[in-house]
């Protein structure tokens, strides 16, 4: 086993994940299996109870898991499926370290970070690292760790402190440190000031780790000159300091580090016999970079949510959109929405922003509500959802935006003018929106519906179920305590609002759709989680299509989805004949 540890230095959110996951992505096109983990140094368990403007999107994995954002990209980079335990926290280290104390599994000792909590971490990482990730069910050869934080931090110590250790356990050839760092270029001055870096890989070897690879984090290009000094004053050779310079598409970031001669050096520093063909893979990467940057047409969605002012709250879905726009050749143009600012009482607070707010959402081509929680700014969803079943916008609704389309229709279609969910009126006459019966209302974490579960389809004729490529049933991650009250739903049917995705059971309503409307569709799971680059998830590819005017064409076609998967011979290489499938369909001529 190979292990390749990614640490940050000078700030944080300098774009590690992307680049632990770019260098997982060479790694795979050279016939590799790679694993990834990530390390969290906060005492929180999971990332489940977190706010999206404290840490960004929870992403949720296929066993329930809740965790940092940057397994998401592992994900959709690798195409692999993680499980939580790819995420760790100091507060499940020292959770498993005390819990052991507390069975007497040290035998009396005094239990000390140096040793007991550096080797907890120890023995997590290597027991991990064998999991297998990919459908095939091998063990991965190589395992991407990124450290989170950055080098200096109180809470890392121990993290650094267990990797110094590492490195001499698994031997020098199976362990390698990238050290990302930022390259300021003030405007005064427009120079590349390497001094932030010099003083980040001096306390990362001061703590016992020297960087085998600088990748350096700049808005253009390094010069030279730069490189040299970077090379000289921390001591390594100039083709070992990377450029990471900001691109159009984080598709190209495989591609630049490629450039560099990155997997040569793996290949000489971790003595790994790679195949010196033509990685296929990559190809793939460059074909959607490549038509990232050509696309002419646009599409405009309006994100109506709570969390606007922060993009990472909504990474995930984002993601999704663009991966949706590439299939159809559109550039993706997202206008967030404050759904707070659509509801009238912002009329009379601040009428400036109510106006801007509506022209926003009344200019856009379709509509998304995302998943949320809490009562803050529901009532501005529910006036968005209303405006797009008015107005036949095409709609998506997921999670929460789906359960609000119903509290929308039940008020304004069934009359019930108080209905509600009891998450946010616990006294309303017309509940249409109630909690499960397994929800634990004493704790927040890890109480909700996790994880991946089965949605089966209940007629055949559902616009959903023909994206999906006219399935039975589908296997989505769902995140939610509240759900539909089974009992009401032969109200909404007979006007036209039907539950045509069920639970096994078929007590829990998973999917939405309204007749007589261009695409109103509401799913209980998050099918962003699952969306690829090359594989877009159906519910935001239906939005994406009825948007763009295509979506009929596209059903009379038969929905072939995307091309064919270029992972399909399980090794991430792809045959010459697959190699030119890559150009997706384009369906500007329907």
């Amino acid at each position: 086993m190979k292990y390749i540890l990614v640490t940050g230095g000078v700030i944080s959110g300098i774009g590690k994940g992307i680049i632990a996951s770019s260098v997982g992505t060479i790694l795979k096109s050279c016939g590799l299996h790679v694993t990834a983990i990530k390390i969290d140094p906060y005492i929180n368990i999971d990332a489940g109870t977190f706010s999206p403007y404290e840490h960004g999107e929870v992403f949720v994995l296929d066993d329930g898991g809740e965790v940092d954002l940057d397994l998401g990209n592992y994900e959709r980079f690798l195409d692999i499926r993680l499980t939580k335990d790819n995420n760790l926290t100091t507060g499940k280290i020292y959770q498993s370290v005390i819990n052991k104390e507390r069975k007497g599994d040290y035998l009396g000792k005094t239990v000390q970070v140096v040793p007991h909590i550096t080797d907890a971490i120890q023995e997590w990482v290597m027991k991990q690292a064998r999991v297998p990730v990919d459908d095939d069910e091998v063990e991965p050869q190589v395992c991407v760790i990124e450290l989170g934080g950055t080098v200096g931090d109180i809470e890392s110590m121990p993290f650094i402190e267990a990797f110094r250790q590492f490195q001499f356990k698994v031997k020098r050839e199976n362990f390698c440190n990238i050290h990302v760092s930022l390259i300021p270029q003030p405007s005064t001055t427009g120079e590349q000031k390497t001094k932030p870096t010099q003083n980040s890989v001096r306390e990362l070897r001061g703590l016992g780790l020297s960087p085998d690879l600088i990748m350096c984090r700049c808005a253009n290009a390094l010069e030279n000159a730069v490189k040299e000094k970077i090379s000289m004053f921390c001591h390594v050779e100039p083709e070992q300091v990377i450029c990471v310079h900001d691109v159009s598409s984080i598709y190209k970031v495989p591609l630049l580090l490629e450039d560099q001669g990155v997997v040569g050096y793996f290949s000489r520093r971790l003595d790994m016999h790679i195949e010196g063909r033509p990685r296929k893979m990559l190809a793939k990467w460059k074909e959607m970079s490549n038509r990232s940057d050509r696309l002419l047409e646009h599409c405009s969605i309006a994100l109506v949510g709570k969390y606007t002012k922060f993009s990472d709250s909504y990474a995930s879905v984002i993601k999704a959109l663009e991966h949706s726009a590439l299939a159809i050749s559109h550039k993706l143009d997202v206008k967030y929405v404050d759904s707070t600012d659509l509801e009238p009482g912002m009329l009379q607070e601040d009428p400036v922003r109510y106006h801007e707010a509506w022209q926003k959402l009344c200019s856009a081509d379709g509509i998304l509500v995302p998943g949320g929680f809490g009562v803050r700014g529901t009532e501005g969803k529910m006036c968005a959802i209303n405006w797009a079943r008015k107005q036949k916008k095409p709609f998506l609704g997921v999670c929460l935006g789906m359960q609000l389309a119903v509290c929308e229709f039940a008020r304004n279609i069934l009359g019930w003018e108080d209905a509600n969910s009891t998450e946010f009126d616990p006294e309303s006459k017309h509940p249409v929106v109630i909690d499960m019966p397994e929800h634990n209302p004493g704790q927040m974490g890890g109480t909700m519906r996790l994880g991946k579960r089965r949605t089966i389809f209940k007629t055949t004729n559902s616009v959903l179920r023909k994206l999906y490529g006219d399935v039975e049933y589908v296997d989505e991650r769902h995140r939610h305590r509240f759900e539909v009250n089974p009992e009401l739903i032969g109200h909404f049917e007979e006007k036209g609002l039907h539950f045509v995705g069920q639970d096994v059971e078929g007590e829990r309503m998973e999917v939405i759709e309204l007749d007589d409307h261009p695409y109103f569709v509401g799913v209980q799971y998050h099918p962003e989680f699952t969306s690829r680059p090359i594989k877009p998830s159906p519910p935001y590819f239906g939005l994406l299509l009825a948007s763009a005017g295509k979506l009929p064409g596209f059903l009379q076609k038969g929905c072939r989805l995307s091309p064919r998967d270029t992972y399909s011979d399980k090794s991430g290489n792809s045959s010459d004949s697959e190699i030119s499938e890559l150009k997706m369909p384009s369906l500007s001529q329907d």
